[in-house]
């Protein structure tokens, strides 16, 4: 069990994002008139090494590299064909008592930098698989404002899910603030050990609730997923919230199954939810129960 938590724990730590001093801004595509450029935020490989050093040890982890080439290859470059070649590489990382994972990374041969490129692909993609630097995939589409040299004039802002938490300010909003009932369950945030078994058992209520019902829970932990959730304790909140959800939604279902659609229907719109799978919240929920319940009295009198 010892080694269950702490495995939890150091990919809870390996998942937390980057100092901000750390995030570089890369200009993915440019709009014609060359003012604007879509950009993304990325991290030198070295902060990953730093952060697989800081958690656990530079004699916990290791990294094999393999290199493959393609050739010839014919591209365009600069309105020209040329023929060239590829760079592949696949990194292998394992951590001591977790596991390994593998990432690829390509890039075109006449590249001066074209191994070091597809090197840094390689990493950080497997990286990735144990949570580091993942949280890079959920940024948005983002356009800036490009200087005459073609950067961005100003660094976007992070958003605060971006932050490590030591940036994030005293009290930062939560989904749950403006959900209702339970907005004033308020959990502790302190660090500590997590009971796998649990973890597994929380991420199996997504199906159940739907992505926003199980995501306002979470948001109460200050959580985006069930590995982020600080300590044991919190997650034996969250799952009491997750089991009263998944009751409540059979319970709404089992109403239904009694209605009429059209009126199954009306109730929904009345509360302005979708479907079943996009219940926001618990306050959402209760007054769903309550008056699917109500209908299905009035029905039986009826």
């Amino acid at each position: 069990m010892e080694q269950t938590q702490n495995t939890a724990e150091a990919l809870l730590r390996l998942e937390e994002p980057f100092s901000p001093k750390d995030v570089r801004w890369l200009v993915a595509a440019t709009s014609r008139d060359g003012r604007k450029g879509r950009v993304l935020p990325y991290a030198d490989p070295r902060a990953y090494t730093d952060r697989l050093n800081e958690v656990v040890t530079a004699s916990g982890w290791t990294r094999q590299y393999s290199v493959h080439t393609i050739a010839p290859v014919i591209r365009m470059k600069k309105d020209k064909t040329i023929q060239t070649g590829k760079v592949l590489v696949t990194c292998t990382v394992t951590i001591a008592g977790i596991g390994s994972h593998s990432g690829s990374g390509e890039e075109w041969a006449d590249d001066e930098n074209a191994m070091t490129s597809a090197e840094a692909q390689a990493f950080k993609r497997a990286c990735s698989c144990f949570g580091l630097g993942r949280y890079f995939y959920n940024f948005a589409e983002m356009w800036v404002d490009l200087d005459e040299h073609k950067q961005p004039k100003n660094t976007p802002t992070l958003p605060s899910w971006a932050l490590p938490k030591g940036h994030k300010a005293a009290n930062p909003p939560r989904m749950s603030e403006t959900s209702g009932k339970e907005s004033k369950t308020r959990l502790p945030v302190q660090k500590g050990p997590l009971d796998a078994s649990v973890t597994t058992k929380i991420e199996g209520f997504r199906r159940e609730l739907g992505d926003a019902l199980f995501g306002s829970i979470l948001a109460m932990a200050h959580a985006r997923s069930a590995r982020e959730i600080p300590n044991q304790h919190v997650q034996q909140n969250v799952l009491k919230w997750m089991e009263s959800g998944v009751r409540g939604m059979a319970r709404v279902r089992e109403i239904a199954a009694e209605l009429p659609e059209t009126q199954f229907y009306a109730i929904l719109d009345d509360h302005g939810v979708e479907s079943l799978t996009r219940v926001p919240n618990f306050a959402v929920l209760e007054k769903l129960v309550n008056a699917m319940t109500q209908a299905a009295e009035q029905l039986s009198v009826a």
